[in-house]
């Protein structure tokens, strides 16, 4: 297993949708393990692929890395929201990809996911609560959308300002300003 670099907004990656996976080999098996590790390392309790910089279908979550409980990895490829509550739920996000930075967002409170397991097998699961935030961010993800995309045009373009900047100097050899 490797520790994969996550990449950090603005990258253009993450504004990308990622393509179906039509095969589950070992490449996808491995790519799996290597996600886990990153988001475990970060720490965190999701990763998309894009959030790599691999534009496929792929998602990993263990809402346990939370609350410090018994690990619950999962793989979820070709991940598709089927169904959703219309009630909604007010979480506070934050992202791997937006560091150091959270917001209320709006979402259902609850959302069932049609995906295909590491062995190639078709299923189902019904989520709420944190897992349903963590299934809807991720599949977010997987269509470009980050999670900021949520808030009002205002505090979005701020955080895209303060990111963009921050990514400037750091390519120019720049000392990295304070997150906000």
């Amino acid at each position: 297993m490797a520790k994969l670099p996550i990449l950090i907004l603005p990258d253009p990656v993450l504004r990308k949708v990622a393509t179906p996976i039509a095969t589950i080999d070992k490449r996808i098996r491995k790519l799996s393990e290597d996600m886990l590790e990153t988001m475990y390392d970060a720490p965190g309790v999701g990763l998309a692929a894009p959030q790599i910089g691999v534009t496929e279908r792929i998602i990993v979550a263990d809402p346990a890395n939370e609350e410090g409980a018994e690990p619950q990895p999962m793989v979820l490829i070709n991940p598709e929201i089927v169904g959703s509550s219309e009630e909604t739920k007010v979480w506070e996000e934050g992202c791997l990809s937006i560091p150091d930075y959270v917001e209320d967002v709006i979402r259902p409170a609850s959302v069932r996911v049609a995906y295909t397991d590491l062995e190639g097998e078709a299923r189902e699961v019904e989520a709420d609560g944190l897992l349903a935030v963590i299934l809807q961010h991720e599949i977010d993800h997987l269509n470009g959308v980050l999670f900021i995309d949520y808030l009002s045009r205002l505090k979005r373009e701020r955080v895209v300002k303060k990111f963009t900047k921050q990514a400037k100097l750091a390519a120019a050899g720049g000392d990295e300003p304070e997150m906000i």
